[in-house]
């Protein structure tokens, strides 16, 4: 074996010169500070800030590869976020308490609901998509991802008390909209209806608006689809033009007999 030879063939092909895996590592660090210091309640919250900042200047230092935009600047405005997105959460929590007859305690909730803890992880990088910090956004939500099986873009909009019932599955597209006292269960998809590098900057992704359950496994695509106000989205549905509101969509099965052979 020409250890020399790989090493040096290895080397010529690692052509990815920002690429540090250190910074998938630090941004789960920095997504479990943040969960820990808003939720936590024997966790200090001034302590924890500066541990945050800390944290975040490493990210800053690892992330932000293009010297002119100033990402130093990004900690202190995203601080004074954070209490309004707590705020939000606890909507949240409390839409899932209401939602839930399993549900035996908002305690629960916060701690057990792989719906909720998506949900907590996507606003709170939202808040960082939205100024365009790099890449981080996507590590924290990916993180919750690896962790619930909900996969929500942090660019995606999501108005208040939003609950995801059960969560495995669920996937909420870029540039999908979802407004408040929305419920959607499991397996559901609001995505794009073309794969397309070209539509990058455009909407992709579907309109759900106030009010709206979504059931299991139900796909929306597209993003001129608009799901209206008050509508009910039986589970397995298929939709890729929009819904007036107040509807009830149902996917109907085709049930076919089997016809035995005549046998004498």
């Amino acid at each position: 074996m020409d250890k020399a030879r790989i090493i040096q063939q290895i080397n010529q092909h690692k052509i990815q010169p920002n690429l540090r895996y250190q910074l998938k590592e630090k941004t789960e660090v920095f997504t479990n500070l943040l969960f820990y210091t808003l939720f936590d309640i024997e966790t200090p919250v001034k302590e924890n800030l500066d541990k945050l900042e800390a944290t975040f200047d490493v990210l800053v230092d690892l992330a932000c590869w293009d010297t002119q935009k100033p990402c130093k600047k990004l900690w202190e405005n995203y601080v004074e976020k954070l209490p309004n997105v707590l705020q939000r959460l606890n909507l949240d929590a409390e839409a899932t308490v209401t939602c839930d007859p399993a549900s035996l305690s908002i305690e629960e909730v916060y701690m057990a609901y792989p719906g909720f803890y998506a949900i907590a992880i996507y606003r709170l990088a939202h808040e960082l998509y939205k100024v365009g910090f790099p890449l981080v956004p996507r590590l924290m939500t990916e993180y919750a991802h690896r962790q619930t099986g909900v996969d929500i873009n942090p660019g995606a909009v999501i108005g208040d008390s939003f609950h995801i019932d059960h969560g495995t599955g669920v996937v909420i597209g870029e540039t999908a909209i979802i407004k408040d006292h929305v419920k959607i269960y499991q397996g559901v998809t609001l995505g794009g209806l073309f794969v397309a590098k070209h539509l990058q900057q455009t909407k992709r992704h579907p309109t759900i608006e106030k009010n709206v359950t979504i059931y299991a496994n139900a796909t929306i695509l597209g993003g001129n689809t608009i799901i209206g106000e008050n509508s009910v989205i039986g589970g397995n549905a298929w939709l890729t033009e929009s819904v007036p509101p107040n509807s009830t969509v149902f996917h109907t099965p085709e049930i076919k007999i089997k016809t035995l052979p005549n046998v004498s």
